[in-house]
């Protein structure tokens, strides 16, 4: 079975060639499409293991095609390729369901080593390993994807459901930012990013708010814990 095979959403030609070129020699299996519209038709019609998604893309962009991606298929890991380098727009790549995000230019040694790490998480996840997790009255489900406490679903975007699930992976366990940043993210961490606490902020939200007891607790200068009790 073909477990290496890759599809590039990339307009500018030279660069999705280029990447092609460079995959194909590292024995990947690469198809290519030059617009959001094709990129999709590609997804729907052939099985891929990972997706390299260009934002600026013509017909649909990559935000949006990440979107009705992670409709279809909440598993599949997706890089987002993009001259767009500000925390806002990482925020907007994450929210769309992206797993990984790489800024032009970039070192393509850098790619192969995020491809490798999402190709070998997504073949650690297809061994099982419980399908419930449990945290007090917070439930996950992960074969369905649902969220749930006390009853009440919580709906998560793709990355805030890895962010959690890592949480509750570790409950009544501190895990640092680096832990996060490695685990969640698949980057080195950057002191002088904010993401990983804008995203706990976004759990806490949607986990916490409405129940006395919060789950998600901040040690200071340590990192965040999941405290069950």
């Amino acid at each position: 079975m073909d477990d290496r095979k890759i599809l590039i959403v990339e307009d500018e030609r030279k660069i999705a060639d280029t990447l092609k070129f460079g995959l194909e020699e590292k024995g990947y299996h690469v198809d290519v499409a030059y617009d959001g519209n094709i990129g999709y038709r590609y997804f729907k019609s052939y099985k891929f293991n990972l997706i390299i998604l260009d934002i600026n893309l013509p017909g649909i962009n990559g935000f949006e095609l990440c979107k009705m991606i992670r409709k279809e298929n909440s598993t599949i890991p997706i890089i987002m390729v993009t001259s767009l380098p500000t925390i806002d727009d990482k925020i907007e790549g994450y929210d769309s369901g992206a797993d990984d995000y790489i800024v032009k230019p970039f070192e393509f040694k850098e790619l192969l080593l995020k491809i490798r790490v999402l190709l070998k998480r997504t073949l650690f996840q297809q061994v099982p390993i419980g399908n419930i997790l449990h945290a007090g009255d917070l439930e996950m489900n992960l074969d369905s994807k649902e969220v749930k406490r006390g009853g009440i679903k919580i709906n998560l975007t793709a990355k805030e459901f890895q962010l959690l699930e890592f949480l509750l992976r570790n409950k009544n366990k501190v895990v640092s930012r680096a832990d996060l940043a490695t685990s969640v993210w698949d980057i080195d961490f950057e002191r002088n990013t904010n993401v990983i606490d804008v995203y706990i902020s976004y759990l806490r939200n949607k986990v916490d708010k409405n129940f006395e007891h919060k789950l998600i607790q901040t040690q200071v200068g340590m990192g965040y814990i999941l405290k069950e009790n």
